[in-house]
């Protein structure tokens, strides 16, 4: 930002200690005009109406209005998919877990000292966790077929990502002096991770996962919209055929759903942290 400071020069100001200091031109309005930019090309680019979304919010508001009070009756019809979901969810969150703790190994330079290795696991991290969830689910249900199964291998693929990525940063910030010291006197690294390091990250590790949990039940909820499985291929349905009683029934459901397995995890990753 040399030129902005140069274009716009600095104040100075005189102390009562007779030292002079200087004080910057404020950024802020180069911040604006970038923002104002910014949003003028987004605009351009994806056609964004004001005019548009005022003028169709009204109809919002009346699907919105025509779910309540939602139709009780079809929870009967609700619950075994729900299940499903947060069963699919459950799985693909604790494999994903599992998987991601030995890679988390592998990515940390301090533990894994090959600095290839390193950098061929953080990649993997990486490509994994740019693929969106709803992509993977889509690209399973080619290789896998329509279903839970499909699913539960997008999810498993978010958690593990997710977890590796948090997982190897705190490995890396752990103290190693134990480590380092039951190395020196003849210990296997395997031992010695075990013994020295696992106690310090299993709870973050834990405290991660839950995290990846909570959040897992509710993109499970939207996968069935690719034939993934779950809650959401009854919901695409319902509002396909404009009944939506039921679909305000479904989205009860998962609310509530959502809100005591978050309210559990919560107070889990309380009690670990």
């Amino acid at each position: 930002m040399g030129w902005y400071d140069k274009l716009f020069e600095a104040e100075s100001y005189t102390l009562g200690n007779g030292k002079k200091v200087s004080q910057k031109f404020t950024r802020l309005p180069l911040i604006l005009f970038l923002f104002i930019i910014g949003i003028a090309i987004s605009v351009w680019v994806t056609g964004f109406s004001l005019v548009t979304l005022f003028t169709n919010f009204a109809g919002f508001w009346k699907i919105f209005g025509s779910m309540f009070p939602p139709k009780l009756s079809y929870f009967m019809q609700v619950w075994r998919p729900l299940l499903m979901t947060i069963q699919m969810s459950f799985l693909g969150s604790f494999f994903g877990a599992v998987v991601a703790l030995p890679f988390a190994i592998l990515a940390a330079n301090n533990v894994t000292s090959n600095r290839v290795v390193n950098l061929v696991v953080r990649f993997i991290l990486t490509v994994v966790r740019t693929i969106p969830t709803l992509v993977s689910a889509l690209i399973a249900t080619y290789i896998f077929g329509l279903g839970t199964f499909a699913g539960t291998v997008a999810i498993f693929l978010f958690s593990f990502s997710f977890v590796g990525k948090q997982l190897f940063e705190y490995i890396e910030t752990v103290d190693m002096g134990a480590y380092e010291a039951l190395i020196a006197t003849g210990a296997s690294p395997a031992r010695s991770f075990i013994t020295t390091i696992l106690p310090q990250i299993l709870p973050t590790y834990l405290s991660t996962s839950l995290f990846a949990f909570e959040g897992n039940v509710r993109y499970a909820a939207i996968l069935g919209y690719v034939g993934a499985g779950g809650i959401g291929m009854i919901l695409n349905e319902k509002i396909g055929w404009r009944e939506f009683q039921s679909v305000g029934m479904i989205l009860l459901s998962i609310f509530v759903a959502v809100v005591i397995i978050e309210t559990t995890s919560q107070k889990l990753r309380k009690h670990l942290s």
